[in-house]
């Protein structure tokens, strides 16, 4: 039995409307280029960072290689730079860390801290001011700190950051060698209140107050500027 003309035109249409089962090549792309710039694959693209990681690790691996057993072993090219990377690390590790430290260190014992630029009146204001509020350890160390400003505003010494109180003492025994002994324990009292957390006393501060006064009005024994202040 031959079926009516419309079914026959009903599935001729539906027939018309299914999409080719085997696209041609500029339909597949299309459709290729179509599904790829769906978010779900945008989203699942790596970000620079993961490249960025993704390259080292590749660098990593490419220095090692498989032998013909299958084995894993290292390309012997390679060896001389890891070995001199190794040797590297061992001697900042070494050498490195020891003076990183005595900097630090000597920095954390300099008379003036970083950011200290008083001039020596503002300096021996805070020492008296101090003195007037019995606070004889501030007033000692401001005292020896006008006492260092006031020699290398004379150039008589010379002095650049990290600067210890020691340091001050023995250059300014160059150009005062009768003041080395008071210089000295100058110092030391510094060192002792400031770094130590001794305390001191009203007698403590006028020997330093009058070592400052001394020097002050005291012509120097060679116009010659001292050395550089050892740190």
């Amino acid at each position: 039995m031959i079926p009516p003309l419309s079914v026959m035109a009903g599935a001729s249409f539906v027939r018309g409307a299914v999409p080719p089962l085997e696209p041609d090549e500029d339909t597949a792309r299309e459709w290729l280029v179509r599904e790829l710039a769906k978010s779900e694959y945008q989203n699942a693209k790596p970000n620079p960072i993961d490249e960025f990681f993704n390259r080292i690790w590749e660098w990593i691996a490419s220095l090692f290689s498989t032998d013909g057993t299958g084995g894993l072993g290292i390309n012997p090219a390679w060896i001389f730079v890891i070995l001199a990377i190794v040797l590297v690390v061992i001697a900042v590790v070494i050498f490195g860390r020891p003076r990183a430290i005595a900097r630090r260190r000597a920095a954390n014992q300099s008379v003036f801290l970083e950011d200290d630029d008083r001039s020596v009146a503002e300096l021996r204001a805070a020492a008296d001011q101090a003195a007037r509020a019995s606070d004889w350890g501030l007033a000692t160390t401001e005292r020896f700190r006008a006492i260092s400003r006031s020699l290398s505003d004379r150039t008589l010494i010379s002095m650049r950051p990290g600067t210890t109180a020691q340091g001050v003492a023995r250059a300014a025994a160059t150009p005062f060698p009768d003041e080395a002994g008071p210089l000295r324990d100058a110092a030391n009292v510094f060192d002792e209140v400031r770094y130590l957390g001794h305390t001191t006393d009203a007698s403590a501060y006028e020997v330093v107050r009058d070592l400052d006064l001394r020097l002050e009005n005291k012509r120097p024994a060679t116009l010659i500027p001292a050395e550089t202040v050892a740190r």
